[in-house]
């Protein structure tokens, strides 16, 4: 009988076209990792987790102001308290391309005296100047965090970015201190970060490095300590993979910068086709994860070239622009670059934020695109409305290593493949705080296959493991303003300590963060 009905079902397959049925997919083998707990000597800087504000679309106005009554530009009080939550180190501001097209003295003195200017980078739009330097570092301090300006080198002058410098940090008498008391503002602010132009290679110039490590020079030499403020000088670093400019750069320059800014988007398709943000395939969440991962690869080669200048690792490798970039969301404004951000976009995040842990000697600063409403951000606004988006929750989960030791780890990755082409399955990075709590945060990469993590944890006892996850039942799952929490945090369940042993069950599309203590 048996027999007989196999058989039936072979027949019908044929006739069908079909093959004959088989037994679900094998779970995947059970991975191992390894913590050093009781190892660890590299700080994962807090400011790996910083952000970006640049004047484009509606991340300034319309995103962090909105218009009042009166019709007056205001700080949006709900989004400092979420921006706060996720303890935001830094912001970087006016740009971003906007930054060498900015003209600072435009944003300063009363509102209605202010000139209007067209932004031709970002959808032509008229830019009143009602936020500049005063209304930005007010944001700064609402936020508890520091800012990063980025000075106009493109198309500005060393005298104009040496008096903005002054403008903002002299304690003393000076003609810049004076003209910053009479608009308002007795203390300076004491900014350290400085950014020496942006994307000096594109928007900010079309420049060789040659041309550009000599004019970096030239602007650089003028920002002068003022008091206890000394400049953190960031020098316009590479696009992506032009080993040439950081080479180049590191060879001339390296002795006059603390840090280079390298900028590297994640992309589905190619620049002229991008793919959708929350209409996409397995394939397409395959080919971003990848590309994703690439990034380490990138992160090394750099570091390489950095460590023959700067053996003793005191030039900060800085990612100033990341994230994900796909197609702006249909009927948005063009060039606002507003779009939609699902679980893909939180993983792309994860496997970001452990890769800069995992190479935080090097790696010191890094700022994701964008805070709000554009790019990859945070928060999307209407009216009034407010939502967090998956990355956000992201930025949450990872607070717990900043500031922390890095612990280092042995992790058997495990492979998800697709369509012939395999990548790591599972991402990690662990860190020790001050309290000697151990944290670990982990993703698994593969939508369709829960994966097992047996760990060993080395030098050190923990009796109780807690834990939250991220997770969605669709690949393409995003909060809206009807429904705001589809992707939300939950407690995870899925991890049994046992004396120094820890067992994980990572769910598919998951993204798990575990306190040991």
């Amino acid at each position: 009988m048996l027999f007989r009905t196999a058989c039936l079902l072979l027949l019908a397959a044929a006739l069908l076209g079909g093959a004959a049925p088989t037994s679900a997919p094998a779970q995947p083998a059970p991975q191992s990792l390894v913590i050093n707990a009781d190892q660890g000597e590299i700080t994962i800087s807090r400011h790996i987790y910083g952000h970006f504000a640049e004047h484009l679309g509606r991340g300034i106005y319309d995103g962090l102001w909105i218009k009042d009554e009166s019709g007056h530009y205001r700080i949006r009080e709900d989004i400092v308290e979420a921006l706060r939550r996720i303890q935001i180190p830094n912001l970087r501001w006016p740009g971003g391309c906007f930054a060498d097209y900015y003209h600072w003295r435009d944003g300063i003195g009363p509102v209605e005296d202010r000139p209007a200017i067209v932004n031709t980078l970002w959808g032509g739009v008229t830019e009143d100047n009602s936020i500049g330097t005063h209304e930005f570092m007010e944001l700064v301090e609402a936020l508890d965090t520091e800012a990063i300006v980025v000075g106009n080198v493109g198309s500005g002058t060393v005298e104009e970015m040496a008096r903005w410098w002054e403008y903002i940090n002299f304690p003393g008498v000076s003609p810049m201190a004076d003209l910053r008391r009479e608009n308002g503002r007795e203390e300076p602010w004491n900014v350290r970060f400085w950014g020496v132009g942006n994307e000096s290679w594109g928007c900010g110039g079309n420049m060789t490095p040659e041309y550009y490590a000599d004019l970096y020079k030239r602007f650089a030499t003028f920002l002068h300590a003022y008091g206890d403020t000394r400049p953190f000088r960031i020098a316009a670093g590479a696009a992506g993979d032009d080993y040439r400019w950081t080479e180049v750069l590191m060879r001339e320059a390296g002795h006059m910068m603390e840090g280079i800014d390298l900028h590297h988007y994640t992309i589905t398709g190619t620049w002229a086709r991008k793919g959708s943000a929350t209409d996409f395939t397995e394939a397409e969440w395959f080919e971003l994860m990848q590309k994703a991962l690439w990034v380490d690869e990138l992160l090394e080669r750099h570091s390489a070239i950095m460590d023959r200048y700067d053996p003793e690792k005191r030039v900060a490798l800085i990612v100033g622009e990341w994230g994900t970039w796909h197609e702006q969301e249909p009927g948005s404004t063009p060039g606002f670059l507003y779009q939609q951000n699902t679980l893909r976009d939180a993983l792309v995040a994860a496997i970001h934020l452990n890769i800069f842990n995992n190479r935080a000697d090097r790696v010191r600063m890094a700022n994701i695109a964008q805070t709000v409403n554009v790019l990859q951000a945070m928060i999307l606004t209407r009216g009034d409305q407010m939502i967090l988006t998956p990355t956000y929750h992201v930025f949450d989960f990872y607070t717990v290593h900043h500031d922390a030791t890095l612990l280092p780890i042995s992790l058997d990755a495990g492979t998800y493949t697709y369509e012939g082409e395999s990548i790591p399955a599972v991402t990690a990075s662990a860190s020790r705080n001050d309290q000697g709590t151990i944290h670990l945060t982990l993703s698994n990469l593969d939508p369709n296959q829960p994966r097992t993590i047996d760990t060993e944890i080395r030098g050190a006892a923990p009796s109780r493991v807690s834990g939250r996850i991220l997770t969605a039942d669709s690949i393409t799952a995003h909060n809206t303003f009807e429904t705001p929490d589809a992707v939300a945090p939950a407690p995870f369940e899925g991890a049994r300590l046992q004396g120094n042993r820890l067992t994980i069950t990572l769910p598919p599309r998951s993204l798990v963060v575990l306190a040991l203590e």
